[in-house]
């Protein structure tokens, strides 16, 4: 499989670096990046071959994975269009670009897969939902698989309608976990603690509660249930979170991102 990447930023960094790691050849891999330093870098650390433009990293190969900003899609895609062949898989990591308006943009091309990765992508930790257009076949959908495996875990969704959840689920994701951390870790200043002591039992104890979740036949509700006894602290803490509406804060925030998902889909998809 012959991979070339339109853009060469940190996810696509990210993508390469684990596609080495798993032992795929550098020769394999081919870049389309504008800047000349970033070119350099790219070809450096990683051995692949990094050009300036489309025609000079032609034949595309099998599949082209277009790792460029939302707003620059569809410039990138234009530049695309006359290298393409027939049997090139697309791949789109850019957020909020549907398949559709890359569809038009790239002239009718059919074989096109949509994904939404996030940022734990960057240490190969990510979660990646994908979904593609019916033409693309199972031995491409394989190579796809190949391709976001570098990221982390990865999964398919029946409709391309439900990235937008995925993108205020797992998109956005890490920046709740993210204010969470830094919610606790401020609490335990507040309590009295060291700062360096409050960061690390912050970070522990949800890097060690997610690895429990992740690695029991529990689900969260009775995991949380097996650490809260009767009148006991963690139940006053739990108790004071639903009097506050925590629970409900959270379904609304998500349903705050979901909006703005589509919003943005339709933004971006304008030509």
């Amino acid at each position: 499989m012959k991979i070339t990447f339109i853009g060469g930023g940190n996810m696509a960094q990210a993508i390469i670096g684990g596609l080495k790691a798993g032992g795929f050849d550098a020769a394999g891999i081919g870049v389309v990046e504008p800047v000349p330093e970033q070119r350099a870098r790219l070809a450096s650390q990683f051995g692949v071959k990094a050009c300036a433009t489309p025609v000079e990293a032609a034949p595309l190969g099998d599949v082209v994975v277009m790792a460029v900003k939302p707003q620059q899609m569809h410039d990138a895609a234009a530049s695309v269009v006359p290298h393409l062949g027939r049997d090139t898989l697309v791949l789109s990591i850019a957020a909020g670009i549907r398949i559709g308006d890359l569809a038009r943009w790239l002239g009718g091309h059919a074989l096109i897969a949509r994904c939404m990765p996030n940022t734990p992508a960057l240490i190969g930790a990510g979660m990646t939902a994908a979904c593609a257009t019916p033409a693309v076949s199972a031995a491409q959908r394989a190579n796809v698989d190949r391709v976001l495996g570098a990221m982390g875990k990865s999964i398919w969704v029946d409709s391309e309608a439900l990235l937008d959840p995925v993108t205020a689920i797992s998109g956005s994701g890490p920046a709740y976990v993210f204010y969470f951390i830094e919610a606790l870790e401020a609490a335990a200043r507040e309590l009295g603690l060291a700062p360096a002591d409050a960061r690390l039992l912050a970070l522990e104890t949800f890097l060690g509660a997610a690895k429990l979740a992740s690695g029991s036949p529990d689900d969260p509700a009775t995991l949380r249930t097996k650490v809260t006894s009767k009148g006991g602290t963690t139940e006053a803490a739990l108790a004071s979170m639903e009097a506050s509406g925590v629970k409900a804060a959270i379904s609304r925030a998500t349903q705050a991102a979901n909006a703005r998902s589509i919003e943005l889909g339709d933004l971006l998809g304008k030509d």
